[in-house]
């Protein structure tokens, strides 16, 4: 007898719709599953052959073959244990076969019988909505997750009987209590603006790279509070719509790190400079997912930069520059998504103290080295170089400039005036637009644009770095309410772009 039961499994960010295929007839006792598994399916035989005799079903003495359909896709994890379960069982008579075309089926199954969640339950259920499915059957603790996805049947079931009941017309098991995990946990790190004693410059220079979206990179010797101001980005930026919360959390649930509702604090990720290349950009496992993809839609914070590796470095600029990274191996290709917001932090010399009086006791070639591991092309993909000083005298026990409310705010009324001027394009923010956007969308003032032209002349900027300073002189107007660009506007960006942020110049 032959039965079907529906599954899905996970290539990297996508979801590939398996058929699980399950066929009994006289032979010989045996269990084959077909189908390019991994070595976790293909052990799903004694899981399944248990939990089938442990929950009081029969085990079929017979000849057992399954095949998980399309046979040229790789299939991974144990999340296919359900659905190869309840097709055994409807195979052998014990099912009704023609129910189980109604459900997708996703968990892992424990000796007992009991139901284990599975990684990418967001992904799942989105995939089973697009397929035409009913519902979908997995464990509760993966249920909340599912149920973020609008107009899909979740049923409970913690159980293979529960399962069972479920496709047979019954009620799934009872909701487990919300838990909070993940990203929907408050975030108490990212403290508040009025924190911040100083550095005027660089917080005016933060709260403008947040209302466009713009790569800022933070220099400075050490202990002037580069790493602190960084740290504040998560108070000003403005949370997620519900579509970007949708797809981060099912970045997040593939990646292991579920939530039970959906998130409106912004990613932040902060590697530490020993990660490799891979594990910054992703490919280093099948179904791995690296930092700039976890950081999607929120912010990617590299403290000491200099210090990360010049390939994970170079690794960044089709991110920095497309929104999405191409991951190709000898057998797999996968785009993700990238779209986040670079924020680094680096010192001028390999001691830290450049341009601190005579305090820095590097050589010119320490110096050399140190600049060129920060390659040209990278620093032309950063919009905002925001330069630190030593505070002399009280500089420290000055009044802050701003506070994060009031800095939210601010970016939030930039950011709808971007999204509303932008809303034919593909983009909402100013950070994102392309040369075409930038001629309809970027009206300069007269002598805003002899302003540029003439910094052009003079080798300031770059085509690439002309383009970025319109970007970031269009964010600077949207802050201050401006329809127009105007030279102040221009000025202040060419100052943030061009600053002498990595120089490291020290005094004669």
């Amino acid at each position: 007898m032959l039965a079907r039961a529906h599954t899905f499994t996970i290539d990297g960010l996508r979801t590939r719709h398996v058929s699980v295929e399950v066929d009994v007839r006289r032979g010989l006792p045996a269990f084959t599953v077909v189908g390019l598994a991994d070595a976790a399916v293909r052990e799903a035989r004694e899981r399944v052959r248990a939990a089938i005799l442990n929950s009081g079903y029969e085990f079929p003495a017979t000849r057992i073959t399954a095949n998980l359909a399309p046979g040229d896709l790789p299939k991974a994890g144990a999340a296919l244990d359900l659905a190869l379960a309840c097709a055994v069982l409807a195979a052998s008579g014990q099912l009704e076969s023609a129910r189980l075309d109604r459900y997708a089926l996703f968990g892992e199954l424990a000796l007992d019988g009991r139901v284990r969640p599975s990684h990418g339950a967001l992904a799942i259920a989105q995939a089973t909505a697009s397929a035409g499915l009913h519902g979908l059957i997995l464990a509760g603790a993966n249920a909340r997750e599912a149920m973020l996805v609008e107009r899909l049947d979740v049923a409970v079931a913690e159980r293979l009987a529960g399962a069972v009941r479920v496709i047979g017309g019954g009620a799934g098991d009872a909701l487990p209590s919300a838990v909070s995990r993940g990203r929907d946990a408050p975030d108490k790190r990212s403290g508040d603006l009025l924190d911040v004693r100083g550095q005027h410059h660089a917080v005016r220079a933060l709260v403008i790279a947040a209302a466009g979206g713009h790569n800022c990179l933070f220099s400075g010797p050490p202990g002037v509070g580069k790493t602190m101001l960084a740290q504040r980005i998560g108070s000003i930026l403005p949370p997620l719509t519900r579509s970007e919360a949708i797809e981060v959390a099912r970045i997040d649930g593939i990646a292991g790190m579920p939530a039970a509702a959906l998130a409106r604090e912004r990613p932040l990720r902060a590697p530490h400079h020993s990660i490799t290349a891979a594990g910054l950009v992703g490919g280093a496992q099948r179904n791995r997912v690296g930092e700039v993809v976890l950081a999607h839609h929120g912010v990617l914070f590299l403290d000491e930069l200099s210090e990360f590796s010049r390939p994970a470095l170079e690794a960044l600029r089709q991110p920095l520059e497309d929104g999405c990274v191409a991951i190709v191996r000898a057998r797999h290709a996968a785009i993700h998504p990238t779209r986040f917001m670079l924020l680094a932090a680096t010192n001028p010399c390999p001691c830290g103290y450049a341009g601190v009086g005579e305090s820095c006791r590097c050589s010119e070639a320490e110096l050399a080295r140190h600049q060129r591991r920060l390659s040209g092309p990278l620093l032309d993909r950063i919009d905002v170089l925001a330069q630190f000083e030593r505070e002399r005298g009280d500089g420290v026990a000055a009044a802050p400039l701003i506070s994060s409310r009031v800095a939210r705010e601010r970016v939030i009324a930039a950011r709808e005036r971007q999204a509303a001027r932008l809303r034919a394009e593909d983009v909402a923010l100013n950070a994102l637009m392309d040369p075409r956007m930038l001629r309809s969308h970027v009206r300069l003032s007269d002598d805003g644009a002899m302003l540029l032209r003439g910094a052009c002349e003079r080798g300031m900027l770059s085509a690439r770095g002309r383009d970025r300073v319109l970007r970031l002189a269009r964010t600077i107007a949207d802050l201050n309410g401006g329809e127009r660009v105007a030279r102040g506007d221009v000025a202040a960006a060419i100052a943030l772009r061009v600053g002498d942020a990595l120089a490291g110049n020290r005094a004669a």
